[in-house]
């Protein structure tokens, strides 16, 4: 395998430490970035969590402090008066039976989707479709509601969800590369911030035991915790 300069150089600053301060963490990933697209910034935080026991699951919706836009295509589940009061509010996507239908038949045509209470007896059916997709509509995610004018302004501005995985491990992006440093720091420590205030109960020893970044086809570096603030 030919090793290119750019690993070369990866390689000698990495020799220096195997966990990095939050500073320069971010400062690599910004260094090795792709010059030719702007690089997400993503996270993965290792928590002290049983993640086969359900009361220690952990998911949420957070707007951090610098958002990035994206456009985002939402579809809604919703009839009657709900469909125009969901377009009124920026849908994408709106529909009652007919879109179940459209969904099953696939392929599906949205990134995010909402659902009215009264809709969800339906949609629930759809659960071996969206669910694995993260897709399905949640009321501890706000994307069970009738009040869609909030939910849709705040997905469009680039509003991101954060659940652990099998293995008690959080995935999620917190910007692009070309944030500035403060920018992303600030975005971290807001996420870190509000997983914290989710420790379970019954969680028990150290929450966040270890923290990486990267940024799409950057390396992954292991940030130290408590540089984060």
């Amino acid at each position: 395998m030919k090793i290119t300069k750019k690993f070369k150089e990866i390689s000698k600053d990495f020799e220096k430490t195997t966990i990095h301060k939050l500073d320069e963490a971010i400062s690599l990933s910004q260094k090795y970035s792709s010059k030719k697209f702007d690089e997400s910034l993503d996270v993965s935080i290792v928590l002290g969590i049983d993640a086969k026991k359900s009361d220690q699951q952990i998911r949420g919706v957070i707007s951090l402090p610098k958002m990035p836009q994206k456009k985002v295509k939402i579809a809604v589940f919703a009839e009657g008066d709900d469909i125009k009061k969901a377009k009124d509010a920026g849908a994408d996507v709106v529909g009652g039976d007919e879109l179940i239908e459209a969904v099953k038949k696939g392929p599906l045509n949205f990134d995010k989707c909402i659902s009215t209470p009264k809709m969800m007896i339906k949609v629930s059916a759809l659960g071996q479709i969206l669910g694995p997709k993260g897709l399905m509509p949640n009321p501890k995610l706000g994307t069970v509601t009738n009040e869609f004018t909030d939910v849709i302004k705040k997905i469009k501005a680039g509003q991101i969800e954060f659940k652990t995985d099998k293995a008690g491990i959080i995935h999620t992006s917190v910007g692009k590369i070309s944030f500035s440093n403060d920018e992303l720091k600030k975005n971290i420590t807001f996420l870190l911030d509000e997983i914290k205030k989710k420790k379970p109960e019954t969680s028990k020893g150290i929450f966040i035991k270890k923290f990486f970044i990267n940024s799409t086809m950057g390396p992954g570096l292991q940030v130290d915790p408590t540089s984060v603030m």
